[in-house]
């Protein structure tokens, strides 16, 4: 009878419009606020086993307590540039910074909408989910600009203009 009457409908519709109101504007980073003072910091992506790693044959290939530095393997391809769509000084930031690296940096949003973004722009971009690489890296500020020095990286908090 619900069926019939439309009444199963509504709510699969309403539930299906929040979920693309989601994927086009996913809900932006917490603890982030625009740059006040700028700042220069670095992180260490070095890591310790907390136990041994294993071959196929048992045989052991790291021992627990071993500390290695992803960035002596890999290295960071391209500039990481984290920055806020809701906040058009950073849109505008952040068009400045991709047109002077000649297509070296990842545009990642802290919040707004990348969907749009990526229409306008014509190029990737990418979102930092539930801000795992924010918090990470220690990025309280936005713009920020990641980039490889060494085997660290460096961290460049961005001013924007006013």
């Amino acid at each position: 009878e619900k069926e019939r009457s439309g009444e199963l409908a509504r709510p699969e519709a309403q539930a299906r419009e929040r979920g693309i109101a989601t994927v086009k504007n996913p809900p932006p980073v917490t603890g982030l606020r625009a740059t006040e003072t700028v700042r220069t910091f670095y992180f260490d992506p070095s890591f310790t086993l907390d136990r041994n790693v294993l071959g196929p044959q048992g045989e052991l290939l790291f021992a627990a307590g071993t500390r290695k530095n992803p960035l002596e393997v890999v290295s960071l391809s391209r500039h990481l540039l984290f920055f806020d769509a809701r906040d058009p000084r950073q849109i505008s930031r952040a068009r400045q910074l991709i047109a002077l690296s000649q297509g070296r940096v990842k545009p990642i949003l802290v919040g707004g909408s990348y969907l749009d973004l990526m229409q306008s722009w014509h190029v990737p971009v990418y979102y930092d989910q539930q801000g795992l690489l924010t918090r990470r890296l220690g990025i309280t500020q936005v713009p920020a600009l990641v980039s490889q020095e060494g085997l660290r990286l460096r961290i460049d908090e961005l001013a924007v203009s006013p």
